[in-house]
């Protein structure tokens, strides 16, 4: 072999292939907007579903019932029905879910500090494009 050439067995290439599905598939459900909302909803403790509701402005009921679903799925979120009548629902984070509230706490630190920047990039790339627009005419 070239020293440009690396010997790759198919079993490690398939590991690392199905490795990184196995993140991508984390990332997109811990990345999703509603995901993140929702974690930092409950990061404060137990809570019922219409409070979350109220608490995650713009969520419609059925996409909250999914993502409750979901990150209970993934072992993120704990559900607990207490036999009442009506029956009374909470949810809470598990010991993994706060493990997660930990980096969420930073991206939205990042987010704040860092958002006017943003706000001025996007600003200057809008007049860019249209500056382009008007020479392309």
């Amino acid at each position: 072999m070239s020293e440009t050439n690396i010997s790759v067995r198919v079993s490690e290439t398939a590991h690392n292939y199905q490795g990184c599905l196995l993140i991508a598939q984390v990332l997109t459900r811990i990345g999703d907007k509603w995901t993140v909302l929702v974690v930092g909803a409950l990061s404060r403790g137990p809570v019922r579903y219409n409070q979350i509701q109220r608490t995650v402005e713009g969520i419609s009921q059925r996409m909250l019932t999914l993502t409750l679903k979901r990150l209970e799925q993934d072992g993120i979120v704990k559900r607990t029905m207490f036999p009442t009548i009506p029956p009374r629902v909470e949810y809470e984070l598990t010991d993994l879910g706060h493990e997660l509230v930990v980096p969420l706490g930073a991206l939205h630190a990042w987010a704040l500090k860092y958002q006017p920047a943003i706000v001025d990039a996007r600003a200057r790339y809008a007049e860019k494009e249209r500056e382009n627009a008007k020479l392309a005419e």
